[in-house]
C-alpha cells in the first residue's frame, strides 16, 4: 500500500526547516548505508548526529504527530528520527531493499521497517530526476510530490531514486515500525478507518452503526497489534 500525505508540512514550516539544514554541513550521504545500499548511493546527507538533523527532525516528527491521515495509515509504533539528502549533478540512488531492521547509530533505539517514508522538500520545477521509483505488487510507480508531501510505502519494495540532471532534489527520508506488523491486515485497517470516517460524515459518529463499526475496527487492532 501506498499513500501520499499531502502538505504534511504547510509553507512555513517548510521555510523553517529549510532555513535549519540549508545552513548546515553536509556529508557523504553512504555514512548511514549498509552494504548493499553503499554500491549504488550517490549523494550528500545531514549526519545523523548533527543539531541540524535533530531539529528538522523534531519538526517532522511534531507533523506526523498531528496529521490523522499518517496515523490511519501507519499506526505507527516506532519512528526512526528522521534523516535528510540531498542530490544533484547526476547523483542518485541505484536499485534496493531498505534493511529490515534500522539500528539508530551509538544508541539500542532500533526499529523494524515495515514502512519507508520520503518528505519532498523542493519545488518540483526546481530540478529535474529525482523521481523515487519503487516497484511493488501494483507495477513500477514513480513519485515526485509537492515540496512539503510525503509519500508513503512497504520499506519490502524495491526502489531507487532516479538521477537529478538538474537542480536539487532535498528530502527528508524514514522507516516506522508499524503496531501491525502485516500488510494485508494493516490494510484492512486503514480502508475499514475510511470506510467508517466517510460514512460519519452523512450519517454522523453518535450514529449507532458508525459506533458498532468504531467497536469492529477497535476489536480488530487489540488482536493484531503489537505494543
Amino acid at each position: 500500500m501506498m499513500i501520499e500525505i499531502p502538505a504534511l508540512l504547510d509553507a512555513d514550516e517548510l521555510a523553517r526547516l529549510r532555513a535549519v539544514i540549508d545552513a548546515a554541513e553536509w556529508i557523504d550521504g553512504n555514512a548511514t548505508s549498509g552494504y548493499q545500499s553503499a554500491l549504488a548511493k550517490r549523494n550528500r546527507q545531514l549526519p545523523e548526529d548533527s543539531e541540524a538533523a535533530r531539529q528538522a527532525g523534531a519538526m517532522i516528527l511534531e507533523a506526523l504527530g498531528r496529521t490523522p491521515l499518517f496515523i490511519a495509515a501507519a499506526l505507527p509504533l516506532r519512528i526512526f528520527p528522521p534523516l535528510f539528502n540531498s542530490y544533484e549533478g547526476g547523483e542518485a540512488f541505484g536499485i534496493h531493499v531498505d534493511n529490515a531492521v534500522r539500528i539508530r547509530q551509538g544508541t539500542d533505539f532500533r526499529v523494524r521497517s515495515d514502512l519507508s517514508a520520503t518528505v519532498f522538500l523542493e519545488d518540483p520545477n526546481a530540478y529535474e530526476g529525482g523521481e523515487l521509483t519503487i516497484e511493488d505488487q501494483f507495477g513500477v510507480q514513480q513519485v515526485k510530490l509537492p515540496a512539503g508531501h510525503m509519500i508513503l510505502y512497504p520499506s519490502s519494495s524495491l526502489h531507487r531514486v532516479e538521477p537529478v540532471t538538474r537542480g536539487r532534489r532535498v528530502a527528508s527520508f524514514f522507516w516506522l515500525q508499524s503496531m501491525i506488523r502485516d500488510t494485508e491486515a494493516r490494510r484492512t485497517m486503514f480502508e475499514l478507518d475510511m470506510a467508517i470516517q466517510t460514512i460519519a460524515q452523512d450519517r454522523g459518529h453518535d450514529d449507532r452503526a458508525i459506533i458498532q463499526l468504531t467497536g469492529v475496527y477497535h476489536n480488530l487492532l487489540r488482536r493484531w497489534a503489537d505494543t
